[in-house]
């Protein structure tokens, strides 16, 4: 596998954001996420997204490459630079939202998945956390009904793979983010479960 995991920022971040802003449309349009990126600008408003995002403190923007073809990214920063409804949930459990660490999206390829990218994604943004001295990371899960009208039937939760990492999910801690599902007319806001572990 000639898999290669990097940093990307700087001439190699914005050459990356046509890419990286497909990727995310294509992965995010699959269950759980069911993402409806389809209207006009959304190119564009992904690519915007992700340029704010590694603009924020200690951001990270890792890209899984095979060849010269990204098919992978992952992205982190502090906790306290996401809105302030976003993160919430996390200060309303106590938790200190400066010393926390977001582990934001991580989208891959189907084709790629269980090479373990999955695992280097959480090794580059815990390593990028500690050495800027966060005591914490998280994440946040979509919630769906276990019905749901969409699901795969081969689908496989992701929740071993976590709990693998040494997070668990934090009872309570539910955040809401607003997108579009291919079946709604408009957005409408997404519950997400915080999931944590301590460093």
């Amino acid at each position: 596998m000639s898999l290669r995991i990097e940093a990307l920022t700087g001439d190699a971040l914005d050459q990356a954001l046509p890419a990286l802003a497909a990727l995310r449309i294509e992965v995010f349009s699959a269950y759980p996420y069911l993402y409806d990126a389809t209207g006009d600008g959304a190119l564009d408003y992904e690519q915007d997204y992700i340029k704010t995002f590694a603009q924020s403190r200690d951001a990270l923007i890792v890209a899984a490459i095979d060849g010269d073809k990204i098919i992978g990214c992952a992205t982190g920063s502090g906790l306290d630079t996401q809105h302030d409804e976003f993160s919430a949930p996390l200060a309303d459990a106590g938790f200190d939202l400066a010393s926390t660490f977001y582990c934001g999206e991580s989208v891959l390829l189907p084709a790629y998945r269980g090479r373990g990218v999955g695992h280097a994604f959480f090794d580059q943004r815990e390593a990028h956390a500690r050495a800027k001295g966060y005591k914490r990371a998280c994440f946040c899960a979509v919630i769906r009904p276990a019905d749901h009208p969409r699901k795969p039937a081969d689908y496989r939760p992701l929740d071993p793979f976590w709990r693998a990492r040494g997070y668990r999910p934090l009872p309570g801690a539910i955040a809401h983010f607003p997108w579009k599902d291919f079946d709604e007319a408009d957005e409408s806001a997404k519950p997400m479960q915080f999931w944590l572990r301590e460093f």
